[in-house]
């Protein structure tokens, strides 16, 4: 198969690269997604502009729309890799090794890195912490209702939604709770570099690696408290563990610190606003949950996530000559997932645009695709969000949220913040 350097092809006429096109509502996207799925589920864009390492003579990348298809890719990882990048747009290689862990490696590596952390993932491990999860959301929401009962203007995003996801990922690491709230702020900024309102005239990489080294400097600090007191917490296996006889580097360790300060406070929070705003918006569906909670969250909480949608987009990279879908990818082509679009294909979903809190069956790819890469965190988030949901609904039942002020990018689906009352 000819190289892509020397096969020129026609960008597809919808845009869906530009910073314009992702400053729009997700419902104005999802009219754009619904088009490409039904005529072009494979289709061939120019990559992105992300301010961090534009490459003009990059080529651009395959967009992957329908849910069949992101469920391909991400089950055939010897074919789609990972260790080529896994963001939409291009980063600077130096920050993929800082921050993307064993999210962007393939396996052997990601094999052994992914069973080392695995053990703090597990629904036995995760039961355990459960009554502690349960404990903190229960105080966040009393704090939020003593807040709104004072009257004011209330962010639902940085006083709950926000909370629960930092002091769980806070407590299973062991950080401590002085360090709580920048440790917020970095991964904040990692996820939010895009957004012109948050970045004003600073440059982006100046600011992305200022927070990647304080998060770098935070793990590093705890990691060496670690090696001489030793704790029931996941920095201390992290520091203990071996991996091929070997124990894991400072380097590899912080990497892995950024990755779960991201995927274990962002994804959670946004979901939680996404789904306090669905609930505000669908009133019935809480009445709904609200008669049988205990035997209806389940089936609610994979809405929450679907209809969240808070990872948009991920990236792979072909390594060999591949048919996906009738079009034929060669390899070093970038391939796109756009979840946001997988997880409205009506092929899958009936009636994907109404927020259906008894949908079953549910094969959301909010969590991923399946396959080697599925998100190691997905029991913990369902801990949580059935835990905080718990407490809103009951010590809040009345609680609604404002319109949402959204930030902009194609990567985490974020709600800057959102005004509350009750």
């Amino acid at each position: 198969m000819t190289a892509i350097s020397e096969r020129p092809r026609e960008y597809d006429p919808i845009d869906i690269s530009s910073q314009v096109f992702w400053s729009t509502t997700a419902p104005e996207r999802e009219r754009t997604f619904a088009i490409l799925r039904e005529q072009r589920p494979i289709s061939w864009h120019p990559t992105p502009e992300s301010g961090l390492a534009d490459q003009p003579d990059d080529p651009g990348f395959w967009a992957v729309m329908q849910h069949a298809d992101i469920v391909e890719v991400s089950r055939r990882n010897d074919v789609f890799v990972s260790g080529k990048g896994v963001m939409f747009g291009n980063v600077p290689e130096e920050l993929l090794e800082m921050s993307q862990s064993f999210i962007a490696m393939d396996p052997p590596r990601h094999t052994i890195i992914r069973k080392l952390v695995s053990a703090a993932f597990t629904p036995r491990h995760v039961a355990r912490i459960e009554d502690q999860i349960a404990a903190n959301a229960r105080v966040i929401v009393a704090e939020l209702a003593e807040l709104l009962a004072a009257g004011g203007d209330v962010d639902f995003v940085s006083h709950c939604a926000s909370k629960l996801p930092m002091q769980t990922l806070a407590q299973m690491m062991g950080i401590p709770e002085s360090d709580w709230d920048a440790v917020v702020t970095h991964a904040n900024t990692l996820v939010s570099v895009a957004d012109p309102v948050f970045l004003g005239d600073r440059d982006p990489v100046a600011v992305l690696l200022d927070a990647l080294f304080a998060l770098h400097q935070e793990a590093l600090e705890l990691a060496g408290r670690r090696r001489v007191e030793p704790r029931d917490d996941l920095m201390t296996s992290l520091v203990q563990a071996e991996v091929d006889g070997a124990r894991l580097t400072d380097a590899e360790i912080a990497a892995f610190f950024v990755l779960l300060s991201v995927a274990g406070n962002d994804t959670t929070r946004q979901t939680t606003s996404h789904a306090m705003r669905a609930l505000t918006v669908f009133p019935e569906q809480k009445e709904w949950l609200l008669a049988d909670f205990d035997g209806r969250i389940g089936s609610a909480v994979e809405e929450f996530v679907r209809w969240a949608t808070p990872v948009m987009t991920f990236r792979r990279t072909a390594v060999a000559p591949f048919t996906l879908h009738g079009q034929e990818i060669a390899a070093g082509d970038k391939v796109v997932m756009f979840y946001a679009s997988g997880n409205w294909d009506t092929d899958v979903f009936d009636h994907p645009e109404q927020f259906n809190l008894a949908r079953k069956p549910n094969p959301h790819v909010a969590f991923g695709g399946g396959g080697a890469h599925y998100c190691l965190g997905s029991n913990v988030a369902k801990v949580q969000l059935r835990c905080l949901f718990r407490e809103l609904l009951h010590q809040l039942p009345t609680l609604r949220v404002g319109e949402p002020e959204y930030v902009v990018g194609a990567f985490i689906h974020a709600i800057r913040r959102m005004p509350c009352e009750f």
